[in-house]
């Protein structure tokens, strides 16, 4: 996986799609506390109620320090996760980090950022705040590099925190420029007849921006005065003790409830069953997961996409900050959503629904993987990645185990290739634990499983895996399972260093039809591991024989993930022929393939063979800045070369040859030059020459 970027910046910071209003005072204070030439400490907690407007303010004071961290300033969204155990998942997926290792997450990340300078803005912290405090304590003494700016609704609690309480709007400016703003989209317009009005609705609402946003939007259908006399009447006792949880919280807090459960009473019946059933989405959804999830009862399929609209025009829901097809609720109007869905006795049967929309995408992702859609199935599973693992999460933890033991084996096949490999090891682990009965689910959730410990190269673990994937294939009949725990077999042997071994196994797999699903994959998989094997042990030209039998099966499939792969096989042959201009173009190929699916170790290794290529055409400068956009990329696998002496030697190598070429201070400055790109724009200029 990649490193996004803003305007040629490493970073992941979603574009604003809303006009700011007020917190000049707060942005000013953010940006000395934040500017690494002025603020001394180096965790700053940005504090206060639910919808104060913490994660907007955090978001912009970062986009305005952005410059001064060059290498990014970086969105961890923890609101979606449904476990504190998983904070350090989301901030190596936020990071784009491709961990191939099993330590600890700290010490991936903190391994990636020794040298660095960043900004990490944890949003939402008060579900998690033991696990963040951690976190915290774990990174900030050895990367001193590192910043932390917290949203959350109480303070980590650390020495050296900074803290800014975060007020409501002021409501005689703030509060009413916000209301003025956002009833605008009414046709309301505010002037000094109807200022004295508006600013009393501001003030029973606290100056809450979230209350006051969703206020405003009703002048759609009520009239101001109508607006301020409803926020004056005393809600329903029912709508009290969901707004209110008996008195729970702050007073400002359960403003915020009482404002958000008026707007609920505004709401029509399905409206409110809608939002209800909503808040089982964990990161987003698209209309046809809302349709298949929420439909039931009273409330048809075919009402759901003009409900959807009705409650995105009172900002109750609101479009993705990036994909203009895909929703989100904000974290305190789904936590209220919950509370309707828990009072409703509902909450079991809707988490059902969601797991099993969530196991019926998993599975036919996993029978397609094989094919054209491989690519469009890579991304709908990094868009769906939050509600996956929630979706896994419940199938978990239900008595009968056999779903989630499915489940397991589709969503980890498919996280296993798109880079989850710790969330795919999590959720195999658990699944398998159980000791489940024999059956095809068992047998393709243990080749998922020691194929995760194959790419971690965790070569112990993976031994034991492939074992019991031998075992199960075997015990099954299904030659083409034999195939795919062959790959295993042979994948630990070559990698142990026991090539001859491994070519014995690999070659000796019988060619049967490959199939469109993950076992097809699989064989495709045994074949490239074969082709690699013969590299490694320098015979170049059967190398390339069984690489260009995978290109050609992998063109017939329509599939990428295999193909790339073979691609830079091929390539490496080319050199070693001679055949320098072959070897470039496949070396790009197989880069242009590995950047479809995201693949940061294929990509990585991609860029080591095209830097090759083109210090061997004579353009040195032109190759140490590849090796720099290698060295960054490597850098997010947390294995330079793969910890392989043989990848490393012949990098190394290279890396002579170019200084030999162009000179020790023009290598530096040209190496520098790339290692300063940033992921997407380095494979743009290693891909197309520009």
């Amino acid at each position: 996986m990649s490193d996004e970027t803003t305007g040629g910046r490493p970073g992941n910071l979603p574009p604003e799609t809303r006009s700011f209003v007020g917190r000049r005072d707060e942005l000013d204070w953010l940006g000395r506390e934040l500017d690494p030439a002025v603020g001394i400490d180096r965790l700053v907690s940005l504090v206060g109620v639910g919808g104060v407007g913490k994660t907007r303010l955090a978001l912009r004071a970062a986009g305005r320090v952005r410059d001064a961290y060059p290498d990014g300033v970086w969105l961890v969204e923890l609101s979606p996760l449904h476990s504190a155990s998983l904070v350090g998942l989301a901030v190596v997926e936020a990071l784009r980090l491709a961990d191939q290792s099993t330590g600890p997450v700290t010490e991936v990340v903190a391994e990636w950022a020794a040298s660095k300078r960043l900004l990490m803005v944890l949003d939402s912290c008060e579900h998690v705040l033991a696990d963040c405090v951690a976190f915290a304590e774990a990174l900030l003494p050895i990367l001193p590099g590192l910043r932390i700016l917290v949203t959350s609704r109480e303070q980590l609690g650390l020495p050296g925190e900074r803290v800014l309480y975060l007020d409501p709007l002021p409501v005689a400016g703030d509060a009413v420029a916000l209301f003025a703003e956002r009833a605008a989209a009414t046709g309301f317009t505010l002037d000094a007849t109807n200022r004295a009005v508006v600013e009393a609705v501001c003030r029973r609402l606290d100056g809450i921006p979230l209350a006051i946003e969703l206020a405003a939007v009703r002048l759609a259908e009520l009239s101001l005065e109508q607006l301020h006399g409803r926020l004056g009447e005393r809600l329903p006792s029912r709508l009290d003790l969901l707004a209110a949880r008996d008195g729970e919280g702050p007073p400002r807090h359960q403003t915020l409830r009482t404002a958000i459960g008026w707007s609920h009473e505004l709401c029509a019946p399905l409206e409110r069953l809608l939002w209800a059933r909503l808040s089982v989405f964990a990161g987003g959804f698209c209309v046809r997961a809302a349709e298949e999830v929420c439909a039931g009862g009273p409330l048809p399929a075919g009402r759901i996409a003009g409900l959807l609209a009705r409650l995105v025009e009172q900002s109750i829901v609101r479009r993705h900050r990036t994909d203009p097809a895909r929703f989100r609720l904000l974290d305190t109007v789904r936590e209220f959503g919950a509370d309707w869905l828990r009072a409703l006795g509902e909450e079991r049967a809707v988490r059902l629904r969601h797991r099993d929309h969530y196991r019926r995408l998993a599975r036919e992702g996993c029978a397609e993987w094989n094919t054209g859609r491989q690519v469009s199935w890579c991304e709908r599973t990094l868009t769906e990645h939050a509600n996956l693992r929630a979706a896994m999460d419940c199938a978990l933890t239900e008595p009968d185990g056999r779903v989630a033991l499915e489940m397991a084996a589709d969503v980890g096949f498919l996280w296993r290739h798109c880079g989850y490999l710790r969330d795919a090891q999590h959720c195999l682990d658990l699944a398998l634990a159980t000791d489940p009965a024999p059956g095809p689910d068992r047998t393709r959730a243990l080749w998922a499983r020691g194929a995760v410990a194959l790419l971690q190269g965790d070569l112990e673990v993976a031994a034991d895996w492939t074992v019991r994937c031998t075992d199960a294939a075997r015990e099954q009949g299904d030659p083409v399972a034999m195939v795919a725990a062959a790959y295993l077999t042979g994948g630990q042997l070559a990698l142990s260093g026991k090539l001859s071994e491994a070519i014995d196994v690999l070659s000796g797999t019988p060619r049967l039809p490959v199939q469109p699903d993950g076992f097809g994959a699989a064989q495709l998989q045994v074949r490239v591991a074969l082709a690699f094997t013969y590299m490694l042990r320098g015979d170049h030209e059967a190398a390339r024989a069984v690489a260009e039998e995978v290109r050609a099966a992998s063109v017939a499939c329509g599939e990428s993930w295999a193909g790339a792969f073979a691609d830079g096989i091929v390539a490496q042959a080319d050199l070693a022929r001679g055949d320098v201009r072959a070897a470039v173009g496949n070396a790009r190929t197989a880069l242009a393939g590995h950047g479809l699916l995201h693949n940061t170790v294929g990509a990585a290794m991609a860029l080591d063979v095209l830097a090759a290529g083109v210090v061997a055409a004579g353009d040195g400068h032109r190759a140490a800045r590849l090796l720099g956009i290698g060295e960054r990329v490597w850098e997010l696998t947390g294995r330079a070369q793969m910890n392989s002496p043989d990848l490393i030697a012949t990098r190394r190598a290279h890396e002579l040859r170019v200084r030999e070429e162009i000179g020790d201070a023009e290598y530096e400055k040209a190496y520098e030059e790339g290692l300063a790109m940033p992921y997407e724009e380095g494979l743009d200029y290693a891909t197309h020459g520009h």
